[in-house]
C-alpha cells in the first residue's frame, strides 16, 4: 500500500496472511524444540507432564489501539499500541496535552510497561499524575528543582499507595516500568523508572535519551547486593530483568532500608532539558520497541515518515509494524509528540516514496516470475527472502526493507492473483 497516496498504512489482512505463512515455523520455535510432543501427537498415559503456560501466543494479536490529540500551544501527539506475540496486554499509557488551570500550557505523557500482570501498570497510569500534582511543586514559576522534586515524590507516593492497595486486595506480585515526559513552556522534564525509554530529536539528530535501569549496571547492582539480592543471568535473583519499577513488592522487603535502597527502587531518574525551537519530536516507548531498534535508527525513521505522512497515528502504526517485522515478541507501545519544528509533508519526499514503491512492486514481479520459471513455489517467504538480499535504493532511513513489508506483501498478492488461472463461466465450483 502506498503511504504517499493513501491515508492509512495499516493492512491487517495482508499482515495476517504473512502470519499464516510463517506461523508453523514460529510455533515450532515456541512449542516444539522444548522436548514436548509434536503437534498432533499425544504422550502415552502416565507420561503427561505439567504444562507451563507460554507467555507467547501461537499468533500475534495485530489489532492496534491508536489515539491522537493536540495542545493549544502547538504540540500534536499520537499513540499506538499492540499486544503482539504476548499472551496478555500489559501496557498502559496516559496522555494529557493540557493540565488545566495555571498549568494550562503544561503537558504530561507516560508509558507504563507492566510485568507479571497488568494491575500495577493500570493503577499507576490512573494515579501517578495526580500524585505529582498533589505535591504542589509545579507552578507558573517553572522552577526546575521544585518540579524535579515533585516528580520524584509523586513516584514514591504512587508506589506507597500501590502497596497499600495491593495488600488490601490480596496481591503483591507484578510491577511496572514508567517513562514520562512533563512539558512546560520552558523545559521538558523526563522521568524514567525501568527500561522503557524516551528520546528527543532536535535538528534531525538524537538530542537526549533516558538511560535504562538494568540490574547489571554497576550502581544498580551495588544497591541490589547491599539490599541482600544478587544479579545472575542479568536479572535480580535470576528473575526480574529491571532494577527500578513501581510495584514488585517482593523485592522491597529489606529491613532498615529506605524505599530507594531496596533491590527494586521506585525512584525515577529525572532529567531536565531546556526547550529549543529546533526541537522536532519526542518518543516515549516500551522496551518492545527498543529491543529491536536503536535510538538513532528510530529517530531517522520517524523523521523520514513525517515527510510523507500527515497522520501521526499512521507513523506510530508504521513504527509498530517495523518492530514486529524486526522480531519484537513483546507488547509494543509508543507515544509520538511533535513540536512546531517537526518535519512537514514534502512533495519531493512523496515523489521519492512513490518511486520506491513502484520499484518494489516491479522487483516483486520479477522475483515471482523468476521463481515460476525455475519451477519453484513462489510463496511469500521465498519472495521476501530474495528481496531482502537485493540492493534497493531509497529505503526509509532507519527502517530498511522491513519498513516496506506491507507494500511488498500487497504487491505479492497482486502477483498471485494475476497468475491464478481464470475458469470459464459455468465451470467453477458452486
Amino acid at each position: 500500500m502506498r503511504t504517499s497516496r493513501k491515508g492509512s498504512v495499516e493492512m491487517p489482512a495482508f499482515m495476517r496472511q504473512l502470519v499464516k505463512e510463517t506461523e508453523k515455523r514460529v510455533s515450532s520455535f515456541f512449542k516444539g524444540g522444548r522436548g514436548g510432543a509434536a503437534e498432533g501427537e499425544h504422550p502415552a498415559d502416565g507420561e503427561r507432564e505439567e504444562v507451563i503456560p507460554s507467555p507467547y501466543l501461537d499468533r500475534p494479536v495485530l489489532d492496534k489501539l491508536t489515539e491522537e490529540g493536540c495542545a493549544r500551544w502547538g504540540l500534536t501527539y499520537a499513540l499506538g499500541s499492540m499486544q503482539g506475540w504476548r499472551a496478555n496486554m500489559e501496557d498502559f499509557h496516559n496522555c494529557v496535552p493540557q493540565l488545566g488551570g495555571e498549568l494550562a500550557d503544561w503537558s504530561f505523557f507516560a508509558v507504563f510497561d507492566g510485568h507479571a500482570g497488568n494491575t500495577a501498570a493500570q493503577y499507576c497510569s490512573q494515579h501517578l499524575l495526580g500524585q505529582i500534582l498533589t505535591t504542589g511543586g509545579m507552578g507558573p514559576e517553572d522552577n526546575p528543582e521544585r518540579v524535579r522534586g515533585a516528580i520524584n515524590e509523586g513516584f514514591l507516593q504512587t508506589d506507597k499507595h500501590l502497596h497499600s492497595t495491593a495488600r488490601r486486595e490480596g496481591w503483591e506480585r507484578g510491577g511496572t516500568t514508567v517513562v514520562a515526559a512533563l512539558i512546560s513552556p520552558y523545559y521538558i522534564y523526563f522521568a524514567n523508572c525501568g527500561d522503557s525509554r524516551a528520546v528527543l530529536c532536535r535538528s534531525g539528530q538524537v538530542c537526549f535519551s533516558t538511560e535504562d535501569h538494568k540490574p547489571y549496571s554497576p550502581l544498580e547492582k551495588e544497591r541490589i547486593e547491599n539490599a541482600g539480592g544478587s544479579v545472575s543471568i542479568q536479572r535480580i535473583n535470576g528473575s526480574l530483568a529491571v532494577s527500578r519499577a513501581l510495584g514488585d513488592f517482593s523485592y522491597k522487603g529489606a529491613e532498615n532500608r529506605t524505599p530507594t535502597e531496596q533491590m527494586v527502587s521506585p525512584e525515577p531518574e529525572v532529567c531536565v532539558v531546556e526547550r529549543s525551537p529546533a526541537d522536532e519530536f519526542l518518543v516515549l516507548a516500551c522496551d518492545g520497541v527498543w529491543d529491536t531498534i536503536s535510538n538513532e535508527d528510530l529517530c531517522a525513521f520517524i523523521h523520514n515518515r513525517l515527510s510523507v505522512c500527515t497522520d501521526l497515528r499512521d507513523v506510530c502504526t508504521q513504527v509498530i509494524d517495523l518492530c514486529l517485522y524486526k522480531g519484537s515478541l513483546d507488547n509494543i507501545s509508543i507515544i509520538l509528540l511533535c513540536f512546531p519544528g517537526a518535519p512537514q509533508l514534502s512533495s519531493e519526499a512523496l515523489h521519492q516514496e512513490a518511486e520506491l514503491e513502484d520499484l518494489l512492486e516491479s522487483k516483486v514481479a520479477e522475483i515471482y516470475d523468476e521463481l515460476c520459471i525455475r519451477g519453484e513455489e513462489p510463496d511469500l517467504l521465498s519472495v521476501l527472502t530474495v528481496l531482502a538480499s537485493t540492493d534497493i535504493p531509497g529505503l526509509p532511513p532507519g527502517g530498511g526493507i522491513q519498513s516496506k513489508r506491507n507494500c511488498i506483501i500487497s504487491a505479492y498478492y497482486q502477483q498471485r492473483e494475476s497468475h491464478t488461472p481464470t475458469l470459464p463461466n459455468g465451470l467453477g465450483g458452486s
